[in-house]
């Protein structure tokens, strides 16, 4: 019998360590998948807020004389949590009606959860920043912490922290646009 015997197969320890590398390559495709999925959902919220935001802009040029009829300020927006308006006498307020029933995501619903068509939690605000111009923002809830929006946009401060990983605004999310009405 020859001191040197061929090599048949795998040994025990070699299918383990192959076992082993082809799990955690595994596990990192599943957390890769799972990061994809919430930046898929980040990317919608923001295209609905995006929406949201032009369709206001859209409602306040249309209505310029009553431009400043529109402005709710930061300490009362419309939206997820308030009580949409119902009265719709005046332009004005059918368009604030319908703004703040998007926000709330009318457009879509469900009989589980009711309303569902918009990004978690959207609020808006209007404000006067004089001269004719108005700041529109659309605040919603991120699904994740990440940074916080400038400390001028005050639309939804603080009402999106739940005290554990969405603290500081890390998780509220803006959109923000200024709007510019012509006195003709």
């Amino acid at each position: 019998m020859s001191p040197f015997r061929r090599q048949r197969g795998l040994t025990l320890i070699e299918l383990l360590v192959s076992i082993l590398i082809l799990s955690l390559g595994l596990l990192g495709l599943a957390k890769l998948q799972a990061r994809m999925q919430l930046s898929d959902m980040e990317s919608y919220q923001r295209a609905q807020a995006l929406i949201l935001l032009a369709d206001m802009s859209n409602r306040l040029t249309a209505n310029a004389s009553n431009a400043a009829s529109y402005v709710t300020g930061t300490s009362s927006p419309l939206g997820t949590g308030m009580t949409c308006p119902t009265s719709t006498a005046t332009r004005q307020q059918a368009d604030a009606a319908d703004w703040c029933n998007s926000l709330q995501g009318a457009a879509e619903t469900d009989a589980t959860n009711g309303k569902t068509g918009a990004m978690l939690g959207g609020r808006g605000c209007i404000e006067s920043l004089g001269s004719s111009q108005y700041l529109i923002t659309v605040a919603w809830q991120g699904l994740s912490p990440i940074s916080a929006p400038p400390s001028s946009v005050a639309c939804g401060a603080g009402a999106y922290n739940d005290g554990k990983t969405c603290t500081s605004d890390l998780c509220r999310r803006v959109v923000t646009t200024v709007v510019r009405v012509a006195t003709l």
